[in-house]
């Protein structure tokens, strides 16, 4: 399956991975509504190609990860916009990466900022190199996190770290970004992506279908009671009784043999 073709993003293959670099580095990869809708229409091709089975988000140059939202834009296009108007903007573009069902890896690689922030707090597993940092800066301009940094943040941290780091606008330091949870891993600026691609590819590695309800139950179940999350597990565990892959798991077992996903 083909991918589009972005201006503000770069797509490399490194076998079932891709990786995708947000690509405006004289802006600090600033995010801008081509940068946007860019990235929604990219994930939604890869969730769509059966030879894609993770994905890895990082910036272009050694700078930035994403500076966030793009305040010249911003100021310049939504001034006298009613503010029913931007709501609905935002409702319309959408959560690409919340939508995107296979594992996302995020590489911060410098500084994010606000929107970069809410990017990485989409993925599923977030690198930092050594030099990397992370703030909130919204109140210091009057604004304050809208992408879902505000929530997404105080579910990863807690609440009271998460009202210290928004509402003060500090910077948080990839060390201390580990020590409070809202990184995974702190690796050396040239070994992150690497590490990044080879951990992306692991997952891609096992049954596609399985990868994504496991995801899916993870992800969802994180929002039930536990009660409804194991509802939730039971029925796409069950599910996946009915496909091709869960007959050559334990059959590439027995046999001592390399198993042969088909996705279904």
């Amino acid at each position: 399956m083909t991918t589009p073709d972005p201006e503000t993003l770069s797509i490399t293959r490194h076998g079932r991975v891709a990786v995708l670099a947000l690509q405006r580095p004289q802006a600090l990869n600033a995010i801008n509504v081509q940068m946007r809708t860019e990235l929604r229409d990219t994930l939604d091709a890869l969730r769509r190609d059966p030879d894609v089975g993770a994905a890895v988000l990082t910036g272009a140059g050694d700078k930035a990860f994403s500076a966030g939202m793009d305040l010249r834009e911003f100021s310049r296009t939504q001034a006298g916009v009613p503010i029913t108007e931007m709501r609905r903007f935002r409702w319309e573009q959408g959560e690409a990466i919340a939508g995107f069902d296979k594992p996302i890896v995020a590489a911060v690689n410098g500084l994010a900022v606000g929107g970069g922030v809410e990017l990485a707090l989409l993925c599923d597993i977030v690198l930092a190199a050594e030099g990397a940092s992370f703030a909130f800066g919204e109140v210091k301009r009057g604004l304050m996190p809208g992408n879902g940094g505000t929530q997404r943040l105080a579910r990863r941290i807690g609440q009271a770290r998460a009202l210290e780091m928004i509402l003060t606008g500090k910077t948080v330091a990839a060390s201390e970004a580990l020590a409070i949870g809202l990184v995974e891993y702190v690796l050396p600026g040239d070994q992150l992506l690497a590490r990044a691609i080879d951990l992306a590819g692991e997952m891609a590695a096992n049954a596609p279908v399985a990868v994504r309800m496991a995801k899916n139950a993870i992800v969802r179940g994180a929002e039930l009671s536990l009660q409804d999350g194991l509802r939730l597990e039971q029925d796409l565990a069950a599910l996946l009784y009915t496909t091709e892959d869960a007959r050559e798991g334990p059959l590439a077992f027995l046999e001592k043999r390399a198993p042969h996903w088909q996705g279904r």
